[in-house]
This record gives structure tokens, sequence and C-alpha cells, in this order.
């Protein structure tokens, strides 16, 4: 973003991509999402999805330093919430073995708590995909529960890959299994869909709107999915899953404070004179539309006194 918004300020306008600090913050980004890969094959899904919300203290926070945000009293709200529902995830979550072999995934995979939710997932897909297609109905719920349900995939493969690719690094080969390939199309197609239907999201909806939502149903079908592929919360007592749910409560509250009534910027684009184009005034103007891609249409006098015929 900060990028983007000095390569905007120039007088010559040059590609984004031809930018080193776009770069600089792509990379970081790459890092950032190679750890969060990395860190499903060292502790269980129930904990390492709903962390994702230091993501959202972080941009926050770190807006006000780059992109000389203004600091408010429901960031600094926000932010204490999550940190708090943060301490009882961490605290609270499943203490359950993360070494998982390609064995194990292929028992998994054909148990029958799995085999039904999948069926039940597969069932609500194509009920929210048809609404979607055939009766062009795209509501955020909708869009984005089509993500959380790809998402619950995701994050079952991403465990699955991360694990057998760890201990493979540790001496023991998992990599020779089918389903450690059965895994990685998975994950691949999984996450080429999600992207799909969140940058259809992302195009009709504002971003303070879908980041909260988008958590909300990420983090819910990620620990579902956790739960019933991995049975991460099998041996767990009840105090320890409600402290952990309640947790997730604070971190959604959170979330939700920071990302309400914060309204987008869009770049100031100044007019463009029409010149002498003809049928046009010199003192016409036109107004790019900053939610489109494409310039706003002249305003052609004659188009305002419609003959009878």
């Amino acid at each position: 973003k900060f990028a983007h918004l000095r390569l905007a300020c120039r007088t010559e306008m040059k590609p984004y991509y031809t930018s080193k600090l776009w770069w600089c913050g792509i990379t970081l980004l790459g890092l950032g999402e190679l750890g969060n890969f990395a860190a499903y094959g060292f502790a269980p899904i129930a904990l390492v999805t709903p962390l994702g919300c230091i993501s959202v203290i972080g941009s926050a926070f770190i807006s006000v330093l780059f992109l000389k945000k203004t600091m408010r009293a429901a960031d600094i709200l926000g932010g204490t919430l999550t940190v708090t529902g943060t301490y009882l995830l961490v605290t609270f979550a499943p203490n359950v073995p993360q070494e998982l072999t390609a064995r194990q995934v292929q028992n998994y995979l054909v148990s029958w708590p799995f085999l039904l939710y999948s069926i039940l997932e597969i069932i609500i897909f194509c009920i929210l995909l048809y609404f979607y297609k055939r009766k062009a109905v795209k509501h955020i719920v909708v869009l984005l529960m089509m993500v959380a349900l790809l998402a619950s995939l995701t994050v079952i493969a991403v465990k699955a890959v991360a694990s057998m690719i760890t201990l493979s690094a540790k001496g023991k080969m998992q990599l020779t299994y089918p389903v450690f390939y059965i895994m990685i199309v998975l994950m691949a197609t999984s996450c080429a869909f999600q992207v799909k239907f969140l940058n259809q999201a992302m195009h009709l909806y504002e971003v303070t709107a879908v980041v909260p939502i988008n958590f909300v149903f990420f983090t819910t079908s990620a620990i579902i999915a956790g739960v019933i592929f991995y049975r991460e919360f099998q041996s767990a007592a009840l105090l320890s899953v409600f402290m952990f749910l309640f947790g997730c409560l604070l971190s959604f509250l959170g979330v939700f404070v920071i990302a309400r009534n914060k309204k987008e910027e869009h770049l100031q684009i100044p007019f463009i004179d029409c010149g002498h184009i003809p049928g046009q005034k010199l003192t016409g103007k036109i107004q790019p539309d900053s939610h489109s891609s494409c310039y706003g249409t002249l305003n052609n006098e004659d188009d305002l006194v419609k003959s009878p015929s």
C-alpha cells in the first residue's frame, strides 16, 4: 500500500512492479505466509488459524506509522480484546501430537466422521454455488461461506503437507506416499477457488466488511475441520474447550471493533479536461470513477433533452 501511494504521487506514472519498495513488501508477505505454512507442521489447526487476528492488529498499528493513519479509540479497544483472546487461545489450545505420518493421514481420510463431514460440505457448497451461478445471488455471506468451506479443505491439506515435509526433513521419509501428492493437489485447487470467490467479494463489498466476516468464517471452518479430521479436542477438558471458544469470541469481537466504521480511502484523482472534444464545452470535465477501472462518461447536454419521438 505504501509503495502504491508513493507511485501515485509521482508526476510520471510507472508500473507498480518496477518499484523496489513494492517487491520488498511482497517478499516480506511471502516470508510471512511461508512461516504460517510451517506453523501447521508444529501446532494444531485450532491454534494456528485463530492467531491470524494478530495480522489485523499489526495492520492497524503499522498503518499509523507508514500510511499516516489516525489511531482511533476503537483500534486500541479492538487490539486489547484481540490480545486477550489470543492469550486464552494459546493457553487453552488442544495439546495433541503433531507428528502426522502419511499412514495416519490416509486413515483420517477414510474415517467415517470425515466422510460424513465431506458429504455435508459438498452438499452445502453445491447449494451455495447454485444460488451464486443460477440465481445470481452474490450476497457477501454466500461468497464468504463458499470461501470458508474451501478453506476447511485447505487447512487440512496444508497441515498434512507441512507435517509430512517436517517428518521427511527429520529423516522419516514421507514424500514417497501417494497421499502426499493428493494433499498438494487438494491444497492448490482449494486455494485457487478461494482466491476466485474472495476476489469477487472484495470487488463487490468494502474491505472493512469483507475482512472481519471472512476471518470469522475462515477460523470457524478451520477449527471444525481440525476437530473432525485431526480430532484435536478429543481428550480436552470441558473447561479448556469453553475457555478456548471464549478466546475465539474475544478475537472475533476485537477484529470487528477494529474494522467497524473504518472508511476505505481512495486516491484523489484529478478531473480531466474534455478539451476540444466535439460536442463538449471547454469547461466540461470527466470525473474518473474511483470504484472502477474505467473513466466516467461524458455529460452530453443533448442527451438531457429527449425528443417526444
